[in-house]
């Protein structure tokens, strides 16, 4: 196997994952509410959501320019809330999104997890990073209406 073919193959066994952390003065129990409760969620997030967020639903969450498709796989309340959702456009990419919620103090850790992206795909580094860049704002506008009741949102 050549250099090229070795890269190739070892980017295949090691994809890249998105990971945070943020520190939340809310409870466990509202901040699992945030991501499990569609009127919670879109307060903070997209626009609007067609359709639930039960285990087994697929809904779609929608913003002025944009609708994604988003799958709940696991919720357990004020613990963890995982999901699959398109990193592409036209679906060649899904990832599985993992929120984990501790207690911290009297407030919460939030633990994110999106990945796996497999960065010998075509698009999949773009993706990865344009994932980093999502979820840190995605984060900062949960804090902001968690921790001070405001919204972040980009308004036209």
């Amino acid at each position: 196997m050549g250099d090229e073919e070795a890269g190739l193959a070892l980017d295949s066994r090691h994809p890249r994952w998105v990971r945070m952390q943020r520190r939340l003065n809310a409870p466990p129990e509202r901040v699992f509410r945030a991501w499990a409760d569609p009127e919670e969620l879109a307060r903070w997030f997209p626009e609007r959501i067609e359709g639930g967020l039960a285990v087994g639903s697929r809904s779609v969450l929608m913003w002025s320019e944009r609708r994604v498709w988003w799958e709940v796989i696991e919720a357990n309340p004020s613990r963890s809330f995982v999901f699959r959702w398109p990193g592409f456009a036209d679906n060649g990419l899904v990832t599985t999104v993992r929120v984990t919620i501790e207690v911290a103090g009297y407030g919460s850790r939030l633990a994110l997890e999106d990945g796996p992206f497999p960065i010998d795909q075509p698009g999949a580094v773009d993706a990865w990073a344009k994932s980093i860049e999502g979820w840190s704002e995605a984060l900062a506008m949960l804090r902001a209406h968690l921790d001070y009741s405001v919204d972040l949102r980009w308004r036209p």
